[in-house]
């Protein structure tokens, strides 16, 4: 339906909000894309809603192309399950809380792993089942102390996650690579550039982690990144360890003005003039790791550190052993991305 600007439910701003910091927080408001209902809780107006619907189904479109079935969680959620993961104290200040009327604890889902777990552990128990994709779109929230940058850090944002559930350590690392493309097509449909790093799991866990950046200059995280293809996390960055070197007949150092070098790449081009390796080759510009800042889109994982990963029945009839329930996470949150996007 075509709907008329003079119809059209928006009201543009010529002044900056007050509380804005950065370019696309204000943007978003004086556009009239969205609305400030309370510190890092915005009101989704016509043309924002719109757009973000569009990006929601760009990421439904490619997660069902990998075969996940999408299904929908409560955002008020018991105690109980988080408590059993030791989330209830581990989350602290960040965990909205409140009771009802009998007295009962409940929250504010900061993330659904328990739900997931458990829906998959009450619904399946043969490996016949498996393996499952499943995923949702749905509210997250989460108490920041200092909520900044419009949609990039709020208390209240939407986000896809998705689980994968499989027997084997070979169906894990099907699932993830299969989700990894799917990302990759997202981001790519979007036009959106991101970096691919080596991260931690965190308090998670898990045997592979890694997150898709945007870089930023209002981004959050730092990442290394050389020319090579080497990205990673600079909580998670490696580097080579040096081999022993002799310096028993090593001359004192002396220091080496280099008025002529400006910049990292001339700076190697005039040592390795100055000092050629034994080898024959050369150092380049390409072998430094340079830092970046970013904002996470998406973390990408694998994770079987729940206590409800759960045995499901053996292949075997003659095997009464039990096989162990492995399974992985991926999330994208969707408000952000509606934010980068905006900065293109």
């Amino acid at each position: 339906m075509v709907l008329r600007l003079s119809n059209l439910f928006v009201r543009t701003l010529r002044e900056d909000p007050v509380d804005a910091e950065v370019a696309s927080h204000k943007l978003l408001v004086r556009a009239g894309y969205i609305r400030r209902a309370a510190p890092g809780v915005y009101t989704w107006l016509p043309l924002g809603l719109k757009v973000l619907r569009k990006v929601e189904n760009i990421v439904r479109e490619e997660m069902n192309a990998i075969g996940a079935q999408e299904v929908l969680f409560p955002a008020l959620l018991p105690r109980e399950p988080y408590e059993a993961t030791n989330r209830w104290e581990e989350y602290g200040d960040n965990l909205f809380r409140l009771q009802d009327r009998k007295g009962a604890d409940m929250l504010l889902a900061p993330t659904h792993e328990e739900m997931f777990t458990l829906l998959v552990k009450d619904l399946y128990s043969s490996y016949k089942d498996l393996p499952l994709y499943i995923y949702q779109i749905q509210n997250k929230y989460r108490d920041e102390a200092r909520p900044r940058a419009g949609l990039l850090r709020g208390r209240e944002f939407v986000m896809k996650d998705s689980y994968s559930f499989t027997v084997d350590d070979e169906g894990l690392n099907e699932a993830y690579e299969a989700h990894r493309a799917a990302y990759q097509r997202i981001f790519n449909r979007l036009g959106l550039d991101t970096v691919i790093v080596t991260a931690q799991s965190g308090a998670m866990g898990g045997s592979r982690s890694e997150e898709f950046l945007h870089p930023t200059p209002v981004g959050e995280d730092t990442f290394v990144r050389s020319a090579g293809g080497y990205a990673a996390n600079v909580e998670a960055v490696t580097t080579v360890v040096p081999a022993d070197i002799d310096f028993t007949d090593t001359p004192a150092a002396i220091v080496l003005d280099t008025p002529e070098s400006p910049t990292i790449e001339t700076l190697v081009a005039q040592m390795n003039d100055l000092h050629p390796q034994a080898t024959g080759g050369e150092l380049t510009a390409e072998q430094t790791l340079k830092c970046f800042v970013g904002a996470v889109i998406t973390p990408l994982g694998n994770v079987s550190s729940l206590p409800w990963v759960y045995p499901v029945t053996a292949k075997s009839i003659w095997d009464a052993s039990r096989l162990t329930l492995v399974r992985s996470w991926v999330s994208v949150a969707r408000s952000r991305l509606r934010l980068l996007l905006r900065r293109i």
